[in-house]
């Protein structure tokens, strides 16, 4: 009863205006949709990304060329993740953390373990954006001849397409 009249008390004091009023509502609508589009056409516009589901990720650190993979390929949020790292030469002391590349999500630590000189599986779990478009930036760092090095990867969270 309450918000039939709050609906009526709208009506009423807006009638000189009614068409204005309804016009208005009708362009933030119209704005709304446009906005989802915009998001589609963003998904698939950055060349950047890794795309796990083409292939390994390759970034070079000097001499040393890291591939790294994760599974299952499409990063689903709030499921567990695998993701291995394998170098070109043998690298130790090996790190990785997560962190939103546009917005921030926290430091999320990536729990690595060696299983031969140049091959390293991490496991981890992420949250999930309610903006429908979540770009992750992984921190490498490791050791090389001596020398401690690092590099960056970018992917996109919940990349079904």
């Amino acid at each position: 009863m309450l918000t039939y009249c709050i609906i009526r008390l709208i009506f009423v004091l807006n009638r000189p205006n009614l068409y204005l009023f309804i016009a208005l509502i009708l362009i933030n609508l119209t704005a709304c949709t446009e906005d989802a589009k915009q998001v589609t056409h963003k998904r698939s516009s950055d060349p950047s990304l890794c795309q796990f589901s083409a292939g390994d990720c390759v970034k070079q650190v000097d001499d040393i060329k890291l591939a790294i993979s994760l599974s299952p390929a499409n990063a689903p949020s709030e499921k567990p993740l695998t993701l291995r790292l394998l170098a070109s030469t043998p690298i130790k002391n090996v790190q990785i953390r997560l962190e939103g590349r546009d917005m921030f999500m926290g430091v999320i630590p990536v729990n690595v373990k060696q299983t031969d000189e140049m091959t390293y599986i991490g496991q981890m779990v992420y949250g999930s954006c309610s903006s429908g478009y979540m770009v992750w930036r992984g921190f490498v760092s490791f050791e090389a001849n001596g020398e401690t090095k690092a590099t960056v990867f970018d992917f996109l969270a919940d990349n079904n397409g």
